[in-house]
């Protein structure tokens, strides 16, 4: 099946950093300002597609051999920012998550241990030209991490359909077809101001845990970027795993919004059923991944 197919690959969810051209150094700016002007340009299906196909020969490539000259591009306020695939540092990356989430015979099963020692002295190498590399993409599946919509307003929200080969960041012309798209966009200084706020909030009001750890984490991850830099939450493939009346009613930006202005205000019941109902959405989804 070729890459343009317009088979959708699901179960990914994304958390985007556009930046400004200016952002880039000279060499690297010329490339994106020329590719910003190609007539088609990829979408995030077709993304996944090229990394799940280096995924098929034997032994599988889990990280390409080659770094991708590919980003989505989007115009904010009539300048062009752009976010860079790097799917070679993505997928180093996701190697080193692999290996904490699954056990050592099921990691071995599905990417055999030469494969992975091969693929973590290239990494190694690879950083001590590139210290401070960091990617623009982070991606989940089978959820979208309650942390992420800490940095949305309710308002922020774009729901509807789209063609698909338009759905996404960019438009790549291919086959129209109508698909839904869920998505959030906004300011980084409102990212930032979101996550400032939220710490607080959290750190006020419970204990130190993974929700705040993670948090930290993220905005540790903005701070990297342009100011002027788009911040983006993209559905991504989750919506076609969900019923689309469930998608119209899904407003988990909101509910992330409400349970912290509850914490602030010291109503731990409106809190308590703010999280429940965002755990209750999320947790139906995850379970789809067991469901034949």
């Amino acid at each position: 099946m070729g890459l343009a197919s317009s088979v959708t690959v699901p179960y990914a969810a994304y958390l985007r950093v556009y930046e400004p051209l200016s952002a880039f150094p000279r060499p690297e700016r010329r490339h994106w300002e020329a590719y910003a002007r190609r007539a088609a340009l990829p979408t995030a299906q077709d993304e996944l597609r090229r990394s799940l196909a280096d995924l098929l020969p034997t032994p599988p490539v889990p990280v390409p051999v080659h770094e991708s000259g590919d980003a989505f591009v989007a115009v904010v306020d009539g300048v062009v920012c752009v976010c860079p695939w790097r799917t070679r540092l993505r997928g180093w990356l996701a190697l080193e998550e692999l290996a904490e989430r699954f056990p050592a015979p099921v990691l071995d099963a599905v990417l055999p241990p030469v494969v992975r020692r091969q693929a973590e002295a290239d990494y190694a190498r690879w950083l001590e030209g590139n210290p401070d590399a960091r990617p623009w993409i982070r991606t989940a599946t089978w959820q979208v991490p309650l942390r992420w919509f800490v940095l949305f307003s309710d308002e922020e929200r774009e729901y509807g359909k789209a063609p698909v080969g338009t759905a996404g960041p960019t438009a790549s012309g291919g086959a129209v077809q109508e698909g839904l798209v869920l998505r959030y966009r906004t300011a980084m200084v409102e990212a930032r101001r979101r996550v400032a706020r939220g710490l607080r909030t959290l750190r006020d009001t419970i204990e130190e845990g993974p929700l705040i750890d993670g948090l930290v984490d993220v905005g540790r991850w903005l701070e990297e970027f342009h100011p002027r830099s788009l911040v983006e939450l993209d559905y991504g493939g989750l919506v076609h795993m969900v019923p689309e009346a469930q998608l119209a009613d899904d407003r988990s930006a909101a509910d992330t919004a409400e349970g912290l202005a509850a914490l602030r205000a010291g109503d731990g019941v409106r809190a308590g059923e703010a999280y429940e109902r965002l755990t209750e959405r999320w947790r139906a989804v995850r379970d789809r991944q067991f469901a034949n």
